[in-house]
This record gives C-alpha cells, structure tokens and sequence, in this order.
C-alpha cells in the first residue's frame, strides 16, 4: 500500500492527537497511532482507553486501503523535524513494515497490527444532541477550565457541566471556592439534559477546535459523549454523579463597584508578593470612588497597599479575598471593566464584565476569606 501527504498537515494533527496518550498505558497498543487508509484518506487515532480522538487528514495520492498502528515517538520524532514537502509512505500490511521517502532521504521502522487497537462503542441513538458554534464552545470552555476541582472526594467537581435547558446552554465550573457560569442563549432544548466532561477532554477540544462559527455536534448519554468537529472527533467517558445545584449558591449582592480589569490586575500582581504565602489574602477597602488593595505578611513582617480609582454606589466596606484565585477569575475575563457585585464582608462575591459577549451571560463568583481586624 501506497499513500502520499504533507508533512506539515501530518505533524499537526499528530501533535494534537499526542496530547491523548498517556505516558503510561495499561495496554502497550495504546503507546501507538491507528492509521486507516481508506477513500484517499488518512484517519489517525490516538486513545487513553478513556479518551479516544480521531483526525482526518486528505492524501495527495493513494494506492490501497488498509490500517496499522505507528508507535508514537518515532513518528513524531521522524515529521516534527521535516520542512514543508510530500511525504511518500510505503507499507506491508503483512509484514507489518513502514518505508517513508521525503526529499533527502527515508525512515525504515516497524508497524504494529492495527486488529490489537481496541474499538470504541459509539454513542447510541436516542441520545441527546446539541450543535454550537466551534469558537463558542472554546470560549466557554477556557473561561471555565480554572476553576474546576482536583478532588478526590467529589469527582463531580473536577470536570465542566454542561446544563441544557428550554432558555441557554449553561457551561458551569466550580471548585466550592471559586465558580464559573457561562450562559449561552443559542443553544436551547424544550428536553433538559446535562453532562459532566472530564477536564482532559475538556482541554482537548480547547487545543484542536478552530476558533470560527464551523459546526460541533456533541452527543451525549448517561456515560459517554461523542464530540464530531471539522476535524475530526473526540470520545470520551464521562463523570457519573449529580452535580451540585451552581444557582442556589449565587446570591443577590445589592452594591456594585465598577473597575478597570488591567488595573486591578496589576495592583494584585504588585501587592500579592507581599501576602502571607499560605492564605494569599488581599484585602479590599472600598469608599466612593476609591478601591484599596492591601496585604500584609506578619510572619515576615512585610506589607503593600495600592490605591485604584473606582465607580461603588455603597456603604464603605472591607473585604477579603484569596489574590490568587481574583487573579484567575480577572484573566480569563476578556472585557475592559468589570463589574463587582457586594453585600457584606461574608457573603461571595459576584464578578461580570460590564460588556457581556453577544448571545452570552458570563458571571464568576468568589468566597470572601475571613479578615482578622
């Protein structure tokens, strides 16, 4: 069998899909690449046995169909390195032998039987379906990744919730200390649904999908969900578990303090150093028209204020909250100002970009820490 392609369109597909495997496998097969010639094309699939991603990739000429399975470190090794130029595969399905000619030269190397790779059981029919923009869902997705949980002992909270109801697409993160919630008006069921996608294939599609209006068709049942794009497409296992009701922990905060987002971001880039480094706490001191970011280290006896022109319509109040965790939220916020949403020293803290993106309702909430005054 015969096949020609580019070597620059190989090595970006096998780049992405590398992100798949582990580095180590309960099956050796699954340290490869399943290669599928059929149709003049190349379907490439990479697996964890949790997470199965494929790609498509167009062949220039092809004589012959047939599959092998590629150990991944010598054919990345042998194309990463390779200018721009066709590459010309020669392989014995039988002997399980590769030969790859480019312009100066060619790689021998050994294949492996493509009948060890295991099979993934598609998603069935009657499940759920929802269709998005692509640079939507990669958007919703990477303002939403920083706050999910690694916890051991509620693994629902270490994955993005997707919560589909008759009005929005909800796309929801929380760790219990910081929380994410995207709604998105475009997608809509009169048939509620929800799923929780792990954070590995969440971060998968965050690195492959093309950030334009192209069509991805996500399908999805109580275990599993298949994720079809340009591309190609992503399977994975879901987390099982009922996520924790996201709306009854976001309250109503009368007060609100409009601010610029570089702004605040600088102050908090200059004032965290000199914070404890265990707690992190920064503490907020907010009149009218004037926010004051402070932190203080008694152990080491250093501290750092900083004064910020402010828009606040209420009473003068102190509040504390983990810098780094505000640090987060701020910049994965992608507006000039933001807009904070107070009530009193103990009750969260809501954070919404004063301009929200079109078709989109983006709110993020953070605890408050306790201030020893």
């Amino acid at each position: 069998m015969r096949f020609t392609l580019s070597s620059s369109a190989l090595n970006a597909r096998l780049q992405s899909l590398a992100k798949v495997i582990n580095s180590k496998n309960s099956l050796p097969i699954l340290d490869s690449f399943l290669f599928e010639v059929s149709n003049s094309g190349l379907k490439i699939t990479a697996s964890d046995n949790e997470n199965v991603m494929t790609s498509l990739v167009p062949l220039s000429e092809c004589d012959g169909e047939g599959s092998f399975a590629v150990p991944n470190r010598t054919i990345l090794d042998a194309v990463k390195e390779l200018p721009e130029q066709p590459l010309q595969f020669e392989v014995d399905i039988e002997a399980l032998t590769i030969k790859i000619l480019y312009q100066n030269g060619m790689y021998n190397f050994t294949a492996q039987n493509a009948d060890e790779y295991p099979h993934t059981q598609a998603v069935p029919d009657g499940a759920h379906v929802i269709t998005m923009a692509s640079n939507s869902l990669i958007n919703n997705i990477t303002r939403s990744l920083f706050a999910t949980a690694t916890d051991e002992l509620r693994p629902v909270m270490n994955g993005i919730y997707f919560d589909l109801t008759p009005d929005y697409l909800a796309i929801v993160a929380t760790d219990g200390h910081k929380l994410v919630r995207n709604q998105d008006y475009t997608v809509k069921s009169d048939t509620p649904a929800s799923f929780i996608l792990p954070k590995k294939p969440a971060t998968l599609l965050k690195n492959v999908l093309s950030k334009d209006d192209s069509d991805v068709v996500i399908k999805f049942d109580d275990r599993t969900t298949e994720i079809r794009f340009a591309e190609g497409q992503l399977c994975c296992r879901l987390i099982e578990g009922n996520y924790p009701n996201y709306n009854s922990v976001i309250p109503e905060n009368p007060h609100n303090m409009s601010i610029d987002r570089k702004s605040l971001i600088g102050a908090l880039r200059r004032v965290l150093p000199f914070a404890s480094e265990s707690s992190q706490l920064v503490r907020f001191r907010i009149e009218s028209g004037k926010l004051e970011v402070s932190s203080e280290d008694i152990d080491f006896a250093t501290s750092a204020k900083e004064q910020i022109v402010c828009d606040y319509n209420g009473p003068q109040m102190s509040i504390g909250f983990k810098g780094s965790s505000l640090q987060e939220i701020l910049n994965n916020l992608d507006c000039d100002e933001v807009n904070f949403q107070l009530a009193d020293p103990s009750r969260a803290g809501v954070i919404v970009p004063t301009e929200q993106p079109e078709n989109v309702n983006v709110l993020m909430l953070i605890m408050p820490m306790l201030l020893n005054d």
